[in-house]
């Protein structure tokens, strides 16, 4: 059982990172596609060979911080490698059951809170308040993903108003320039958004694999395979189209000409190139929404279509508390399921 259980977290967590790709990756290629500066078949083929990239040459920074900073380290080594390893295929499962109910509800949230909340919510049941790490949580890993929707938010303001006053007398051609310049900034911004949000499986992954071999405060090792295979598994899933989140980012917060696209996309390539260096775990969902917003503000406060952002800003709020709440439900119904308290296993014997 114990192998099988190991297995079958780290399959489970490189589903979700496929099913990150097609729910965030979508955000990666949205305002290119949108704004009619790619095809959507040249921009799936450019961000999916950078999303596979990205991950093997911008370091692991993230992972570590993903795998040291959500537990208590102490308890957690007090778990049997049964209770680590269906701890981890709760929460990877609650997260994934909310990720694929706001694909559905074409909601961009945030697959990254999802996969904190689903651990949360997994651990609590697992080990009880103090098996999580509260202090490191706020500070390595919320911080991070709350902070950075209003930095992005601030900073396409600064983009598109800079590059508005720069142009504000240029040609109409110019358009073909912003066009052009989309084609880089995608591959940038899609090579930023695998190595962040493919690490935090990676993280996991890792975090199971010490636990498994009973070195929890070593140094975590994250083997070549684990990196190839999060990023191939998050560049499968954004090659799959992801159009509902598309849709959502791209058309229905503001309206997207090239060189709205371009401030955008260059807002959001900085903000999550330069946290994923830091190893600071960010939402690239919220980052491009948030960009988006903050580039159609600096337009005119009425080109954002702000009920849309309220319900994207509603979604980013109920992620965690939801995915925390489905992660320790699958939690409670796996432990039950192995302690044969339903009669569907024999009860473990020590």
């Amino acid at each position: 059982m114990e192998s099988g259980l190991l297995y079958i977290s780290i399959v489970l967590t490189l589903s979700f990172a496929f099913i990150n790709g097609f729910h965030d990756g979508g955000n990666v290629i949205a305002t290119a596609v949108c704004s009619r500066s790619m095809s959507p078949l040249k921009a799936l083929f450019l961000a999916g060979t950078a999303e596979f990239i990205g991950p093997l040459v911008l370091g692991t920074a993230v992972a570590h911080t993903m795998a040291a900073n959500i537990f208590n380290l102490d308890l957690l080594e007090k778990l049997s490698s049964v209770g680590l390893f269906s701890m981890v295929i709760a929460a990877v499962s609650g997260a994934a059951i909310w990720n694929l109910l706001t694909w559905f509800l074409s909601l961009p949230s945030s697959s990254s809170h999802a996969l904190i909340g689903g651990l949360i919510g997994a651990g609590l049941v697992a080990m009880g308040r103090f098996g999580i790490a509260a202090e490191s949580i706020i500070k390595g890993v919320l911080a991070p993903l709350l902070v950075t929707p209003v930095i992005s938010g601030l900073v396409g303001i600064l983009v598109f108003s800079a590059i508005n006053a720069l142009f504000a007398k240029a040609h109409r051609g110019v358009r073909h320039l912003f066009e052009t310049l989309q084609k880089p900034c995608v591959v940038v911004l899609a090579g930023s958004h695998a190595s962040n949000d493919a690490q935090k499986a990676m993280g996991i992954i890792a975090l199971v694999l010490a636990g498994g071999s009973g070195d929890l405060h070593g140094e975590f090792h994250l083997p070549l395979w684990v990196v190839v295979g999060c990023a191939a598994a998050l560049a499968l899933g954004l090659s799959t189209g992801g159009w509902r989140m598309v849709k959502t980012v791209g058309y229905s917060i503001c309206r997207m000409e090239p060189v709205h696209s371009f401030s955008s996309q260059f807002t959001a390539m900085s903000v999550i190139g330069i946290a994923s260096v830091l190893g600071g775990p960010v939402s690239t969902t919220q980052v491009v929404a948030s960009s988006v917003m903050g580039v159609g503000a600096a337009r005119r406060l009425g080109a954002v279509r702000w009920s849309e952002a309220r319900n994207i800003a509603y979604a980013w709020f109920l992620t965690v508390p939801a995915s925390a709440f489905a992660g320790a439900v699958m939690c409670v119904v796996l432990n039950r399921i192995i302690e044969g308290k339903w009669g569907l296993l024999h009860p473990l014997v020590d």
